[in-house]
């Protein structure tokens, strides 16, 4: 709501800070000590409890922007809930305030309320509106963010790093690199090959993920003209939706429906478990669009009504279907192709990142490698920690996390890419208080100063404060959404 002017939240001092926030509940535990079934009560911070209710209105306040909102992004709000109550603490006990005259100034130098060089009440109140909060609440607000800035600047505030430090960052990111590369997906493409026995293996072992089910399901549309006899969306039709909803819910069925209600004949749509259509009588793109929402339609509820703005469809799910696709299908026999390549580059990279684990693979391996397979050894220059010209940039932070004459194994996710590198030289870096950059990299050192400090934090705050948490009543509220 406020996005527009939260300095706060957007700068690097709250995303240190989340860390300081989040690891408590993460690596500290939070113990159960609610044994009495007492729900109104979601945590306790030292010796104060936290209301439940609270926590219902953080989340009613907090949930707006997500897509969705199960247990565990409840979860995740509860720990940002407590770490704000964390906060408050924290600025309690430092008697950290701010005076309405701070205030007040903060507000009346806010660049969105500025006109003609001066604070304009039109603007202010203009803001008010458009967000529709009033003064008190956005007051209340712009206090709590800045006390909490203010602890930031207790806690890290006045931090220079030394020339040391601002050379270090800078020579993280700008030193360049010598590196002999060997493409090892060139070297297993010679050496793959499978067996028809070896794909009928594979087949057999999977078979669950060859199989696809379809799901057929049988819609109406509601139309005016159908429920009331005439084209219009008026108290009416809507109070003949009202019902058809009514007895959805009291467990009636399509057949049912169409036939109390007149509704005319059903049509047929089947799809798989992906949301791909695989038949449909006739083209019906809002059917399309919530072909995801209709896929969570449940067995035990076949019949839900579905609106979308003016068209309101009853859906029933008709037929569930498990279909077994051949090991002769050509999209089969590629799919079991794609994985056992996988598994052999997997099982092939596991010996050489073993063999470097155990240092059994140096430099003089490195070209015997090349020798042996017949591999090609490019040389790569990489300018810096990101230059991409050449590999990807989470390849090149590989290659930057090691040291020199270092023989490594670098790859994506997927082993689409794969390399066996060796780092010949590096080169390093430094930067003149004259540069343009330097600035920049005075702000880097400052917030990895900064880090360590704020982690130094974290056991302070780790022995200062006993957070319990009432899994009860999160469990009970999570099933309240």
């Amino acid at each position: 709501m406020l996005s527009s002017i939260r300095k706060f939240s957007s700068s690097i001092y709250s995303k240190i800070f989340l860390i300081i926030v989040a690891i408590p509940f993460i690596f500290w535990g939070m113990g159960d000590l609610f044994s009495s079934g007492n729900l109104n009560t979601i945590a306790k911070i030292g010796n104060n409890k936290v209301s439940s209710k609270e926590f219902v209105n953080y989340i009613q306040n907090n949930s707006q922007q997500l897509d969705t909102l199960n247990s565990q992004v409840i979860e995740s709000l509860l720990y940002s809930f407590v770490g704000q109550k964390l906060l408050e603490k924290e600025i309690e006990d430092f008697e950290i305030m701010l005076t309405d005259k701070s205030l007040a100034s903060k507000i009346k130098n806010e660049k969105l309320f500025i006109k003609d060089n001066k604070f304009s009440r039109t603007e202010y109140e203009k803001f008010l509106l458009s967000n529709n909060i009033n003064a008190a609440i956005y007051e209340q607000y712009i206090l709590k963010q800045e006390t909490r800035q203010q602890l930031l600047d207790l806690i890290g505030g006045g931090i220079i790093p030394s020339e040391f430090m601002i050379n270090l960052a800078y020579n993280k990111i700008k030193q360049e690199r010598k590196i002999k590369l060997i493409n090892l997906n060139k070297v297993f493409k010679k050496q793959i090959g499978f067996t028809e026995d070896e794909i009928k293996l594979y087949f057999a072992n999977n078979i669950k993920k060859f199989q696809d089910i379809h799901r057929t399901i049988k819609y109406i549309e509601l139309k005016p003209e159908v429920l009331i006899g005439k084209d219009d969306f008026n108290s009416l039709f809507f109070k003949k939706i009202d019902e058809l909803d009514d007895l959805i819910v009291e467990g009636k069925n399509l057949e049912y429906l169409t036939q109390k209600y007149n509704l005319g004949e059903s049509k047929e749509l089947v799809f798989n478990q992906n949301g791909n259509i695989i038949k449909q009588e006739n083209k019906n793109e809002i059917l399309e669009k919530f072909i995801q929402k209709i896929s969570n339609i449940d067995e035990s509820e076949p019949t839900v009504l579905i609106e979308n703005e003016n068209t309101f469809l009853i859906i029933e799910l008709f037929k569930t279907q498990n279909i077994e696709k051949k090991v002769t299908d050509n999209l089969v026999q590629i799919d079991i192709k794609k994985e056992l390549k996988k598994n052999y580059k997997r099982k092939e990279v596991s010996k050489l990142i073993s063999q470097i684990g155990s240092k059994n693979f140096n430099k003089e391996n490195f070209y015997n490698f090349s020798r042996k397979e017949n591999a090609k050894i490019e040389d790569v220059f990489i300018k810096s920690l990101n230059d991409d010209s050449y590999l990807k940039l989470d390849l090149v932070g590989q290659i930057y996390s090691s040291p020199k004459d270092k023989v490594i194994v670098i790859s994506d996710i997927g082993l689409e890419e794969v390399f066996l590198v060796h780092i010949e030289e590096i080169i390093n870096k430094s930067i003149s208080k004259d540069s343009e950059d330097y600035d920049k990299f005075f702000k880097l050192a400052k917030t990895t100063t900064s880090s360590s400090l704020f982690n130094s934090y974290d056991n302070y705050l780790k022995n200062k404060y006993e957070i319990d948490i009432n899994y009860k009543a999160l469990e009970q509220i999570s099933n309240s959404f």
